[in-house]
């Protein structure tokens, strides 16, 4: 890939996240940030907010002149700032999307050509919340900047090396063949937490190591010398430990309840699992880990309890997995920034080896266990990154 600039997209349904990144002409370990952004509230009031690489704000404007009411409306007009704020000699090469579920079919990024666009979109079924939504930007950009390489970068492609052991229910053998199995999720985070391990904690990066992916959406993985052999979440982004709106997991029992007594339909469930359980649904008050731990409400504690005790239990899990653990990482939201949280879970597995230093941790550290502990670390998380790495590699391939 020539000299340039590359944008990395994450599309929701209502906001997109973006980062500019300028590309060298030859490794992928030239590529550095050059500003990002997010375009949030679209549909209702559209607002644009962009920084440098350093943290100086570059805009935050009102866009609801150019708000048409869905993201691939405004996507051009959001190519058309980048292009204005590009340098002259930094045109715009590609773009790299983060795309929730590549299915069995892809287990590495991937070209966006021929039929793997239907052949993703086949696989929204999998991820209705997320696949349509990465999808969208994708065509919205190939409709507005044809001659621009596109390359989908997966969540589920770095749990591809987990055994059928770690990715097999215990259902009919019909319906494991035709792509009902545990594929994990976050996988370019965890992707970039190995890498992150490798370049700095080699000894640690060929251990049995933890990581604790935990924000508005979280999960945990097993990652034994670096490789992904068992994760908390499953078919769907729904299960494993509480998240924001979502449950983790769920006696499937529960379901069948609520289909025969409130004559609940499938998009009835979708909604209820997606939107309103979770934090939000144990509280009654926030999706947000951070009111929950100022209110003294006694449901926002039992939903910050409940959250921490889950994800205690989801470690020790993995811990057998492995058969041991010799280090455990917090990263995203919750996990950079938590301090209450991690103090809570570490406690719960204080008769596993975990001691937190309390000063360390309440300062966000990077190692915040004592020294006679199971080292503990908080690893900032960095997905677009990874995208941008991604997409450089395939297309220099």
């Amino acid at each position: 890939m020539t000299k340039g600039a590359l944008l990395v997209l994450n599309s929701g349904s209502s906001s997109v996240k973006f980062t500019i990144f300028q590309v060298g002409s030859k490794a992928q370990d030239q590529v550095s940030p050059l500003f990002a952004g997010q375009l949030t509230g679209i549909g209702t009031d559209a607002n644009l907010k962009a920084k440098t690489s350093e943290g100086k704000l570059i805009t935050n404007e009102s866009w609801a002149d150019k708000d048409r009411g869905s993201v691939p409306a405004i996507l051009p007009h959001l190519l058309e700032w980048i292009e204005t704020n590009l340098p002259a000699d930094l045109p715009l090469k590609a773009a790299g999307h983060r795309v929730v579920h590549g299915g069995e079919t892809y287990d590495k990024p991937v070209l966006v050509q021929g039929d793997v666009f239907k052949k993703l979109a086949d696989l929204s079924p999998l991820a209705p919340l997320h696949q349509p939504q990465n999808l969208a930007a994708i065509e919205a950009l190939a409709n507005s900047r044809p001659e621009l390489p596109q390359v989908a970068c997966f969540d589920t492609a770095f749990h591809q090396t987990q055994p059928p052991l770690s990715t097999t229910y215990a259902i009919p053998k019909r319906y494991t063949d035709e792509g009902v199995r545990r594929y994990g999720f976050h996988g370019l985070s965890y992707e970039y937490i190995a890498h992150n391990l490798r370049e700095n904690k080699p000894d640690l990066a060929k251990g049995r190591v933890v990581v604790a992916h935990l924000g508005n959406g979280a999960s945990l993985t097993a990652l034994d010398n670096g490789v992904s052999v068992e994760t908390s979440m499953g078919f769907s982004a729904l299960d494993g430990v509480p998240m924001g709106t979502r449950p983790g997991s769920l006696d499937a029992g529960i379901l069948i309840h609520l289909m025969r007594t409130y004559d609940m339909d499938a998009d009835d469930l979708e909604k209820l699992l997606y939107h309103q359980c979770g934090l939000l649904g144990v509280s009654n008050i926030s999706n947000d880990m951070r009111e929950l731990e100022e209110n003294s409400d006694p449901n926002a504690q039992l939903a910050v309890d409940l959250f921490s005790i889950k994800v205690a239990k989801q470690i020790a899990s993995l811990a057998i997995t492995l058969g041991g653990i010799d280090g455990l990482i917090f990263t995203a939201g919750i996990g950079e920034h938590g301090p209450i949280i991690r103090k809570k879970i570490c406690d719960y597995l204080a008769w596993i080896g975990f001691e937190l230093d309390v000063a360390a941790n309440d300062a966000n550290e990077e190692l915040i266990s004592t020294e006679s502990s199971i080292p503990v670390y908080i690893i900032p998380t960095d997905e677009e990154l990874m995208i941008a790495r991604h997409t450089v590699n395939v297309l220099s391939a």
